[in-house]
């Protein structure tokens, strides 16, 4: 019998949201305005889950990735992804019933992002407003990013629960090990950006197929 949890922790970017259209075509804009190579959108899956200042850094060609010049695009991109964070953007289906079920069921539940928190905030305010969360939390300079545990740690500590009884979804190498190093349940959704594979050689001890496979882990 699967261990009920009492909390759930979500990943955003490839786990409640499909953001890459937006991602990649900010980045696309800030990219062609410096006369630098685009990229296709799939290849954004892969260049996320660090953060946008990472994201930059592997966007940049390696001869004009000077500290200063990552700086000036990074603060560039911000502007142009804030104003079209949520041009594209939309939830994954059954992410909103997900979270419906597990309100019913008074799961205390969390968002914890790398995305620049200013932002998360937009993208939680335009899609998840309604939808009880305790906690949303993107990146800032109180924590170090994950796949450092700090932030997932506050989270809980915030949400008054032990690190055992959370539940961590997430899509990427990055958030099963956040999960494992903060003690928390690991779980991965295959329906994020990153193949099935990557998350169990990470640490996942479960995959979802879909967002209602999470539910039995739960009273």
């Amino acid at each position: 019998m699967d261990k009920k949890y009492k909390a759930i922790i979500f990943d955003l970017d490839g786990t409640l949201i499909n953001s890459i259209p937006d991602i990649a075509d900010s980045m696309n804009e800030v990219l062609s305005a410096y006369g630098y190579p685009q990229y296709n959108h799939n290849q954004y899956k892969y260049f996320v889950g660090n953060g946008i200042k990472k994201l930059v850094e592997r966007c940049v060609p390696p001869e004009y990735a000077t500290p200063e010049n990552i700086a000036n695009i990074f603060r560039t991109m911000i502007d142009v992804y804030g104003n079209n964070c949520v041009n594209k953007t939309h939830v994954y289906e059954g992410i909103y019933e997900l979270l419906d079920d597990l309100s019913a069921k008074r799961v205390k539940m969390a968002i914890l992002s790398n995305k620049t928190d200013s932002i998360t905030q937009k993208i939680y305010d335009k899609l998840f407003r309604d939808c009880h969360f305790e906690l949303v939390l993107g990146a800032t300079d109180n924590f170090p990013k994950k796949p450092n545990p700090a932030s997932a740690l506050f989270v809980a500590e915030s949400l008054s629960v032990a690190p055992y009884e959370v539940f961590y979804l997430g899509d990427t190498s990055i958030d099963m090990e956040t999960a494992c190093s903060a003690g928390f349940f690991p779980a991965g959704a295959s329906w994020g950006f990153r193949p099935a594979e990557e998350l169990l050689s990470f640490g996942a001890k479960f995959i979802a197929e879909t967002p209602n496979d999470c539910l039995r882990f739960f009273e």
